[in-house]
């Protein structure tokens, strides 16, 4: 890709469209193995989830390379509004940051997005100050209106949270994409290269990963795979594919081919 080419959110760019999370690892080492291998420049963490009342603890905060990776704080494991903006509060003092990767997800069952929290605590940091980067479920008007509040990118889900299921809400996604004027990132739900490679061949400006890479049997090359269905999908976006069509089109043209001589019978 050339710079032309860039993910920018919020005027910073960035090469990679790739965005990594750091849950569900088995051990450290192996979610930096996995960050280095996917090419990711973003890598959120969990703020809630930091042991942070025991302060020579280490979090994966000090394991990840702050002069390599901008560092984005998220919400996960809130589930109001009031949880939400004090965890994204936390995560700027703690890291420095305005960004913020805001989830307001109140069913422990399903883990779907809070649609009338998420507004109402993207409006309370935008007003802050903070970059929000809204988790939202794939609704277009919900994009929109966070859109419009000044958000920096719509984050629309692709499935339930975790579940590797792939892109269920792939019209929902289109319509987004086709009416954003910021990125938009298929968030939650992707399972394999090809469910990033669907991703960002409709549109879509980076995918965030998380699940699909920490519990792949080899984190490491399951990341770098994932770099590459991002890479071969925003591609194929870029070279436009071709329609679809109800019936069959040889590729080879016949315009102009002479046609076989009629075989004379043998006598």
């Amino acid at each position: 890709m050339t710079d032309e080419d860039d993910l920018t959110i919020a005027s910073k760019r960035f090469r990679s469209r790739l965005i990594l999370g750091t849950g569900k690892y088995s051990s450290p080492e192996v979610c930096k193995a996995a960050l280095e291998a996917s090419g990711t420049e973003i890598v959120t963490v969990a703020i809630r989830r930091l042991d942070l009342d025991n302060p020579d603890k280490q979090t994966e905060l000090d394991y990840i390379d702050w002069s390599r990776y901008t560092i984005l704080p998220n919400t996960a494991g809130c589930r109001t509004v009031e949880e939400a903006v004090f965890t994204a509060r936390l995560g700027r003092e703690l890291t420095g940051s305005a960004w913020v990767k805001l989830e307001v997800v109140p069913d422990p069952k399903y883990l779907l997005p809070d649609p009338i929290g998420t507004l109402e605590a993207a409006r309370i940091l935008l007003d802050e100050g903070f970059v929000v980067l809204p988790y939202i479920h794939a609704d277009p008007i919900l994009a929109r209106r966070l859109e419009e509040l000044g958000c920096a990118t719509v984050m629309p889900l692709g499935s339930a949270i975790g579940s590797g299921q792939g892109i269920l809400t792939l019209d929902e996604v289109k319509i987004i994409i086709e009416e954003a004027h910021v990125p938009v990132v298929v968030d939650a739900g992707l399972g394999a290269p090809s469910d990033a490679a669907l991703a960002m061949e409709v549109g879509a400006d980076a995918v965030l990963v998380n699940t699909a890479v920490a519990l792949a049997h080899d984190p490491p090359l399951m990341a770098e795979a994932i770099k590459l269905g991002v890479e071969a999908g925003r591609k194929a976006y870029l070279a436009g594919r071709i329609p679809r069509k109800a019936y069959a089109s040889a590729s080879s043209p016949t315009e102009g081919v002479p046609a076989p001589r009629r075989r004379e019978p043998v006598s």
